[in-house]
């Protein structure tokens, strides 16, 4: 009667304190810049050593530039986050890959594409969006600041259990739907906070049909569902993924892990504590329209009434009303890249509708890989010709415009397609005006200068 969820969650739990939360055994740590300074300052005043520091990977992403990266980060700011989880994972021995490192890049992208991340874990990282990992078939979550401290010291965190949610989509997705408008689709259905206190499992034909790649970009999205995280169970799609990557097992310790891999899945009479049903074939190329990632309607829809004065000021700080159309509407930005879509299959995705065409005057484009490993084989494909020939650049790997923590910001009043997964009041810079949407879209937009249907290409 155990769903996946249960069978990772239960296999990791060190002790119950009655009453309490339940002491969970951690995997794998994953540590960036922007949440981890303070936990190491707090083991350094302690005088503690990391209890498992093989098991902790760290490296810039948030703040790094996506543009000469050998020279100084000019920003002081950026420079001296950058500069200390350096320092830090130098002085208690733990696996650094800096800038132009070869293995560097969003640590949400680096980790399952190095093996690193694998189905059965636990993993944790002081970023909301570490529910990606989920997409491997591992329980994957973020956490604050005080409990990286407590995972450096000990392995361990104290965690209640969270609620779970099953969330079955069947069907087939049409020409021009990717996982990307699934995950919008969701959001739209449920909101922003519908699946609050739960754990979701992805499952149904539809999911079972995406790409390893699309599986990471809908678990990434979990967490704007009002999630704890996202999984998916494992099968030959992510064997097939995993086989050969660096950190991935081998020879018969591969054998031995596959065998163990194919057990993690929910039971045929699992109970969740909330289950929920979609047809994949109502699912159409989705775009966001406010200021939550939950605003969001089919392209060729129309801006629904608002419903509440939150609704009413995101009409507003947008520049949008009710009742228009999303067709046509002026782009300034074109933003591909994040954790969200910073993958090989986003470039190709990308790639697909641009060539042969030109980017559109006076727009600007910002076409960053996730990894120095993604951006490596968008050169071995030629996708960066195609790109090129298009009036494209290809700029460094780093989280990039996803947040305004770097230099890539949206100015205050124009407007970004992004294939990010937030859409808040100056996340992609103070007065910027977000629409998520996949990276056909954004393709399209690209080329028009304006939100544009993506099947008009296709």
């Amino acid at each position: 009667m155990n769903t996946l969820f249960d069978k990772i969650w239960d296999r990791h739990v060190v002790q119950t304190i009655k009453d309490g939360p339940q002491q969970l055994f951690i995997d794998r740590l994953y540590c960036h810049e922007v949440t981890s300074p303070q936990a190491f300052a707090g083991m350094r005043a302690r005088g503690l050593k990391c209890f498992r520091p093989e098991r902790i990977y760290c490296m810039p992403d948030h703040n790094t530039p996506t543009h000469d990266q050998d020279k100084p980060i000019e920003d002081p700011v950026s420079r001296k986050q950058v500069d200390t989880l350096e320092k830090n994972a130098k002085e208690f021995g733990l696996h650094y890959y800096g800038m132009m490192n070869p293995n560097n890049g969003i640590i949400h992208v680096v980790g399952p594409e190095r093996g690193l991340t694998l189905p059965g874990m636990t993993i944790v990282c002081g970023d909301s969006h570490t529910s990606t990992h989920g997409a491997m078939g591992a329980v994957a979550f973020g956490i604050g600041t005080s409990e990286v401290e407590m995972v450096l010291a000990s392995q361990c965190i104290l965690q209640q259990k969270p609620k779970s949610m099953r969330i079955t989509v069947n069907g087939r997705l049409g020409r021009g739907v990717t996982a990307k408008d699934v995950a919008l689709y969701l959001m739209s259905k449920i909101s922003t906070s519908g699946a609050t206190g739960y754990f979701i499992e992805y499952a149904g034909e539809v999911v079972r049909n995406l790409s390893m790649e699309g599986r990471l970009t809908l678990c990434n999205l979990s967490i704007e569902m009002g999630a704890r995280g996202g999984m998916i169970a494992p099968d030959e799609t992510t064997f097939a993924y995993l086989k050969g990557r660096p950190e991935a097992p081998k020879g018969n310790e591969w054998d031995k892990a596959v065998a163990y891999w194919r057990t993690l899945k929910s039971d045929d009479d699992a109970v969740f504590d909330k289950e929920l049903a979609f047809d994949g074939n109502d699912i159409q190329p989705m775009i966001t329209y406010g200021t939550n990632p939950g605003m969001g309607i089919a392209i060729t829809g129309t801006i629904p009434e608002p419903e509440t004065e939150t609704d009413r000021k995101a009409l507003e700080y947008m520049g949008f009303q009710a009742g228009q159309s999303m067709i046509g509407k002026k782009v300034d930005y074109v933003f591909l890249g994040a954790c969200t879509n910073g993958r090989i299959e986003d470039f190709r995705a990308f790639a697909s509708i641009v060539k042969g065409r030109k980017k559109a005057p006076g727009l600007i484009a910002w076409l960053v890989p996730g990894s120095w490993a993604v951006d490596k084989q968008i050169r071995e494909e030629k996708l960066d010709k195609v790109l090129e020939e298009a009036g494209f650049e290809i700029r460094q790997p780093g989280c990039s415009a996803c947040l305004a923590m770097n230099d890539d910001k949206i100015p205050a009043g124009k407007y970004s397609v992004s294939t990010s997964n937030r859409n808040f009041e100056g996340r992609q810079g103070p007065g910027a005006r977000t629409m998520l949407a996949s990276p056909l879209t954004a393709a399209a937009a690209a080329v028009t200068g304006k939100v544009t249907d993506p099947r008009d290409f296709l």
